[in-house]
């Protein structure tokens, strides 16, 4: 994958959600000016990769309670250099949650956000463009809590309101919910 497959990844999402084409329309004008976008050192802001990681049933996501951030959210990181966001969402959801074996539901975006990461120590306040795919423990689902996490949480989907009000897991529970990956 490089810059070019994302925004092809970005456009599919686009045909299938316009109704977020500001958001669509914004990565892809970051990811055009930016020929640094999938590096840390980008400090407009960068690249990430995110798993929505569905339990075998399909009924839960795994949480993470982000030891930063302080709050419930989905598992994923920084791009760090490496073009292929899917597979950063994949290796994310693998190292955060220890669980390994892991399928991937779709290639596609299952969504997208923008959203911006306060400032910290020797860090900038920036923006996460964050790159989201859909993936289900098909093994265990016991999973480890790693350095990043205060916790991780099977949450039911359905009960997703009771750990977090973000809007854009919200929107993932709205997405999962209705989906026909």
């Amino acid at each position: 994958m490089s810059a070019a497959n994302l925004i092809s990844l970005l456009n599919d999402y686009l045909s299938t959600y316009p109704q977020e084409s500001a958001t669509v329309n914004r990565y892809i004008d970051f990811v055009n000016h930016h020929d640094d976008c999938f590096e840390r050192s980008q400090l407009a802001g960068h690249v990430t990769g995110s798993a929505w990681l569905v339990n075998t049933a399909g009924t839960h996501v795994l949480l993470t309670h982000h030891r930063k951030l302080n709050r419930w959210l989905q598992l994923g990181g920084h791009a760090d250099g490496h073009q292929n966001a899917l597979e950063v969402a994949l290796k994310e959801a693998r190292e955060e949650s220890g669980i390994q074996h892991i399928s991937t539901l779709s290639t596609k975006l299952f969504d997208v956000d923008i959203h911006e990461i306060p400032a910290q120590k020797n860090e900038p306040a920036h923006f996460h463009y964050d790159a989201r795919f859909a993936f289900q423990a098909t093994g265990s689902n016991d999973f480890t809590v790693s350095e990043e996490s205060h916790a991780l949480a099977w949450v039911d989907i359905c009960d997703l309101a009771s750990h977090t009000d973000e809007t854009s897991m919200l929107r993932m529970a709205e997405k999962w919910q209705h989906h026909s990956l």
